[in-house]
């Protein structure tokens, strides 16, 4: 009678406290707080649910820095979202390399971070220097800021500092699995044990980034204008041109 081989020990329990503190506690008390924070920022605060666009104040600076951010932060989310949700095995069977998605990822990723890291020195260099844009600026709006730039700077030392500089490192067999695991709850903080610290670091200021999320400006990220389509026509009249002192415009008279 053959005895099954003993299997490693991946249990969140048998992970250590620190790191079940880190890679389980942290990312459900995260992810709780980002969607209940959602629920009651709409229910209590319709009104203050907008990016409170400075737009008005300066337009010079803004129109080069906000396409430049959001096109970067577009792009990197659209890379996380490819390398933490789908696994390595699928984009093998669909003919892609590791070698090959390593490249793409490291050059598009490394493209987006400096477009994002741009865009926003732009935006907050225009925030500190205008004077009726940093009059308008709250606490709120500044801590968002440096939350925001850490996890962003940190991101982007990490893919230059592994991928760049050093030897290269495959997150997409630790990070990706530990990340799934979250949301299939079977958490894996096991994964993370070994991971670089810079890479660690991000993760943990992504965590505190999506925590605070719903109680700043960047709630307007999820808000779509759909009511925008359907909305009735505005239908304009004219005054009475007795009330007036000039003649109605052609294509302007009055109705009934």
């Amino acid at each position: 009678m053959t005895t099954a081989p003993a299997q490693p020990l991946t249990t969140a329990a048998q992970a250590g406290t620190g790191s079940t503190l880190l890679w389980v506690v942290l990312p459900y008390l995260a992810l709780a707080v980002f969607v209940l924070g959602h629920i009651w920022r709409y229910r209590y605060d319709k009104f203050g649910w907008t990016t409170r666009s400075s737009q008005l104040y300066e337009n010079r600076l803004l129109r080069i820095g906000s396409p430049l951010f959001h096109f970067g932060i577009l792009v990197v989310i659209l890379g996380h979202i490819g390398g933490l949700v789908v696994p390595e095995s699928w984009t093998r069977a669909a003919g892609i390399s590791e070698n090959t998605y390593h490249w793409l990822a490291v050059v598009l990723g490394t493209i987006a971070g400096v477009c994002t890291v741009g865009g926003l020195a732009i935006l907050i260099f225009r925030r500190r220097t205008v004077g009726s844009v940093f009059s308008a600026t709250t606490r709120n709006d500044k801590a968002m800021y440096v939350s925001l730039t850490v996890t962003i700077a940190l991101g982007l030392s990490a893919t230059v500092a592994a991928n760049v500089v050093g030897g290269g490192y495959n997150y997409r067999q630790t990070i990706s699995p530990w990340f799934r695991s979250i949301f299939a709850v079977q958490p894996r903080p096991d994964l993370m044990n070994g991971v670089p610290l810079l890479f660690q670091l991000h993760a943990i200021s992504a965590m505190l980034l999506f925590a605070a999320w719903p109680f700043t400006r960047l709630v307007h990220m999820l808000t779509a204008p759909l009511g925008y389509l359907t909305r009735p026509y505005i239908v304009y009249r004219s005054r009475d041109p007795r009330l007036g002192t000039r003649p109605p415009r052609r294509g302007w008279e009055r109705i009934g």
